[in-house]
């Protein structure tokens, strides 16, 4: 039989709206518990130096929710740029945060702090040896790490090479030529791509504007996938059907690939 994706979801949106007013809601939190109630596998949050969205507080808050009893199935992935250091505003720094909170995943993403959001992998010909103290220092943590990557083959051999236990593809091409002439194409890349990560040993993760259109397509097509990161759509996708049904309704799209898998 085959192993179902499993979902993890970026609460971010949730932050952004909460601190669009001074006030407590959404709460980051009780989103938390509706997604795992829900079947979500997994929380994602990418803290920002300039504290756009999650903040500090939210990761603390997270992890004491996740190290209960009922939670310790659930991973926390948190995600971003590890060299991003301590800001005046009150942000501790990247690696700081997470060694406070040792989650069982770190997502280290390539992301500038003007960026809107990350748009692109890592380019380990120049970066290798400054990520390396990062991943050793995460796995004395036993923190998983994945990096964040676009499917160049070249590049993931440097990420197996840096001894990471995953990689995640950085889905927006994918997302944006889905449902155009280049789709097929732009998949076969990550196929391919994906074969490759296998082989080199390195598991697979997923994540950027994957949706509900376009989510069992690129997860049929690229074999493997050991979870997928989801934010923005499904967020978008609850405010018209609500949080609960969402995360049911991309958890079966997930339990539905595995089934033509088995």
């Amino acid at each position: 039989m085959s192993i179902r994706t499993r979902l993890s979801v970026n609460l971010n949106k949730i932050a952004l709206i909460r601190n669009s007013r001074d006030t407590t809601i959404p709460s980051v939190i009780e989103a938390a518990i509706i997604c795992i109630g829900n079947g979500a596998d997994g929380i994602t949050v990418h803290p920002r130096p300039d504290m756009r969205h999650i903040r500090p507080d939210d990761v603390m808050e997270l992890s004491f929710l996740l190290a209960k009893p009922a939670y310790r199935h659930i991973e926390f992935n948190i995600e971003g740029n590890p060299f991003a250091g301590p800001e005046a505003n009150g942000f501790p720094g990247f690696m700081t945060l997470v060694e406070a909170t040792a989650p069982r995943q770190c997502t280290l993403v390539p992301d500038d702090p003007n960026q809107l959001t990350s748009d692109h992998g890592w380019d380990l010909r120049a970066e290798s040896n400054r990520l390396k103290p990062i991943v050793e220092q995460l796995h004395s943590q036993d923190i998983r790490v994945s990096l964040f990557m676009d499917p160049i083959p070249e590049q993931l051999k440097l990420a197996a090479h840096l001894g990471v236990d995953r990689i995640e593809f950085y889905t927006g091409p994918y997302a944006d030529q889905f449902d155009t002439a280049g789709a097929a194409s732009v998949l076969k890349t990550f196929t391919e791509a994906g074969h490759y990560a296998s082989e080199l040993g390195l598991g697979i993760n997923a994540g950027h504007d994957l949706n509900q259109s376009n989510l069992a397509d690129f997860c049929t097509g690229v074999e493997h996938v050991a979870e997928v990161s989801i934010g923005h759509a499904l967020i978008a996708d609850a405010l018209n059907a609500g949080l609960a049904t969402t995360v049911r309704a991309y958890r079966q799209i997930l339990e539905d690939v595995a089934a033509t898998h088995s």
